[in-house]
C-alpha cells in the first residue's frame, strides 16, 4: 500500500459513525467484477487532464423551493454531513427552485462567485441546462440524476442507473447459461434506458440480438406484447387450433387424435432469459400471462430492475415470479451512513438520493485534498467505496457501478451474487494509427 496524491484512490466510508472519512490508496490492480465483461474496441477519448478547475468552494445546486423543496433539503443535509470532515472545502448552497432555467442560472452564480466544482443539479433536465454552461468555465458536475444520456466528458450522473442494473443482471445470467434474452418492456424513457442498455449488453457478450417489445398502460397492450414476445402463435396456437379441429369431428378418432395431442409438449420460447421493466399490479399480471403462453420458469429466467426490491415478498408469492433475478445496491453497505444521519437530523435519510449525496460531497472533500477538481482526479481507475458500494467514473461521464444480484425467494430477496470490492479497469484508449 502507498499513500501519495493522484495514485488510485478509495473512499470508503466503514468509519462513517466519526464525522471524518478513512481515506485509502491502494495501487493493487482491480479483478474483474463477477459476471461482466470488460469493455472492448476503442476507447471514449479521455479528458484531458488538466481539465476542471483545482481549487475554489464547492456549489450544491438543489431544489429548496418548488415541488422538489423536501428531497433537496435532505439533499443538502447529506452533503453537509460530507463536509464535516477535516479540511473539507467551502460549500455553496444554491436554489434551482427545481426547474432547467432556475439550475442554469444558479450555476451561472455560483461560476461568477470562483466555485470549482458543481454537484447535482437533482434531474435530468436541469442537468442538460447546467452542462455546457459547466463545460464552458471548465468546471465539473456531479450530478444527482441516474440518466446516462447526460453523461459526457466532466459531466458524470452518479445516480444508480436502469443500465447499471440491466449490464448487471444480464451478464450474471450469462454467466449460468441464460444467453438468449428478450425483453418486456414500458413504453416510456425508463423502458427504452433498459432497451437500450440491454441492446448494447447483449452485442458486447456476443448474444443474439434480443427481441424488445414495449408495452402501454393497459392491460390488452400488456397481455398483446406478452403474446408477441413469447411467439405463441407460431409455437402453441396451432396444436391448440388442431385440438380444436379434431374434437369438432365428434367422434372417437376425433377424440383420440386430440388427447394424443394434448399430450404433445410445446416448443419452448426463442429466448431464455426474460427481462421485464414492469413493477406492481403489472407486474403481477405478467406473472399470470408467462405460464398461459407457456413461457415461464424454469424454461427461462425473468431479470428485472432494483425497483423489483419493494415488489420481492409480493413477487414471492407468484410460482412464475419466484426465483426471479435483478440488480441492486446492497442496502447493507449503507448502514452506517443511515445510522450518521439519523444521530444528526433525527430520522432516517428520506430517499436513496441522499446516499449518492452524500458519495458527491465526500469526493468533493477528497478532490480538494488530493490535487484538486480536475478530471485526472476524479476519474482514478480504482474508483471509490462509496454508502452504495465500489463505482468509478470514467473519462466519458459515464458511471460504473458495482451492484449486487438478488434472487427473489418466499423468506426475501436473497442475494446470489454480492457486489464486488474492485472494478474491472476502464478499457485503455487505442493510439491512433501511425503513418
Amino acid at each position: 500500500m502507498s499513500h501519495r496524491a493522484l495514485t488510485p484512490l478509495r473512499l470508503t466510508l466503514a468509519t462513517v459513525a466519526a464525522t471524518s472519512l478513512l481515506l485509502s490508496s491502494c495501487t493493487e490492480p482491480a479483478p474483474t467484477l463477477p459476471g461482466v465483461t470488460p469493455a472492448t474496441g476503442i476507447a471514449p477519448p479521455p479528458a484531458a487532464p488538466d481539465s476542471g478547475r483545482t481549487s475554489g468552494p464547492v456549489a450544491l445546486l438543489v431544489p429548496l423551493s418548488g415541488p422538489l423543496a423536501a428531497i433537496g433539503q435532505s439533499i443538502e443535509q447529506s452533503v453537509k454531513l460530507a463536509f464535516t470532515a477535516p479540511g473539507a472545502p467551502a460549500l455553496d448552497v444554491r436554489d434551482t427552485g427545481g426547474t432547467p432555467q432556475g439550475a442554469a442560472a444558479a450555476a451561472q452564480a455560483a461560476i461568477a462567485a470562483g466555485d470549482g466544482l458543481i454537484l447535482g443539479p437533482l434531474t435530468k433536465n436541469d442537468t442538460q441546462a447546467v452542462a455546457p454552461i459547466a463545460h464552458a468555465a471548465n468546471v465539473n458536475v456531479l450530478a444527482f440524476t441516474n440518466d446516462e444520456t447526460v453523461a459526457a466528458p466532466g459531466v458524470w450522473p452518479l445516480g444508480v442507473s436502469p443500465g447499471q442494473q440491466v449490464r448487471r443482471v444480464v451478464s450474471y445470467a450469462a454467466d449460468h447459461g441464460r444467453t438468449r434474452t428478450a425483453a418486456i418492456l414500458p413504453e416510456n424513457a425508463y423502458g427504452r434506458l433498459m432497451g437500450s442498455a440491454l441492446q448494447a449488453q447483449a452485442q458486447q457478450l456476443g448474444e443474439p440480438s434480443p427481441q424488445i417489445s414495449y408495452f402501454g398502460s393497459s392491460f390488452s397492450s400488456l397481455t398483446q406484447t406478452v403474446r408477441s414476445v413469447s411467439d405463441f402463435d407460431s409455437r402453441g396456437a396451432g396444436i391448440e387450433a388442431r385440438i380444436r379441429a379434431a374434437r369438432a369431428e365428434d367422434n372417437e378418432a376425433g377424440r383420440i387424435a386430440a388427447a394424443k395431442l394434448e399430450r404433445q409438449p410445446i416448443p419452448p420460447p426463442p429466448f431464455d432469459a426474460l427481462l421485464v421493466g414492469a413493477t406492481g399490479e403489472q407486474l403481477a399480471e405478467i406473472g399470470t400471462l408467462l405460464p398461459y403462453y407457456e413461457a415461464a420458469p424454469p424454461q427461462i429466467q425473468l431479470l428485472g430492475p432494483a425497483l423489483w426490491a419493494r415488489d420481492a415478498t409480493a413477487m414471492a408469492s407468484h410460482d412464475s415470479l419466484r426465483g426471479a433475478l435483478y440488480a441492486a445496491r446492497d442496502p447493507s453497505l449503507g448502514v452506517g451512513f443511515q445510522q450518521k444521519f439519523q444521530s444528526v437530523y433525527g430520522n432516517p435519510p428520506p430517499s436513496s438520493v441522499d446516499n449518492v449525496a452524500f458519495d458527491a460531497g465526500a469526493i468533493a472533500v477528497l478532490a480538494a485534498r488530493e490535487g484538486g477538481f480536475t478530471a485526472e482526479t476524479l476519474t482514478n481507475p480504482t474508483g471509490f467505496s462509496g454508502t452504495d458500494g465500489v463505482f468509478r467514473l470514467d473519462a466519458d461521464g459515464h458511471v460504473q457501478r458495482g451492484l449486487a444480484v438478488f434472487k427473489v425467494e418466499p423468506g426475501g430477496p436473497q442475494i446470489v451474487s454480492p457486489a464486488p470490492s474492485d472494478l474491472p479497469p476502464p478499457p485503455a484508449a487505442v493510439a491512433p494509427p501511425t503513418s
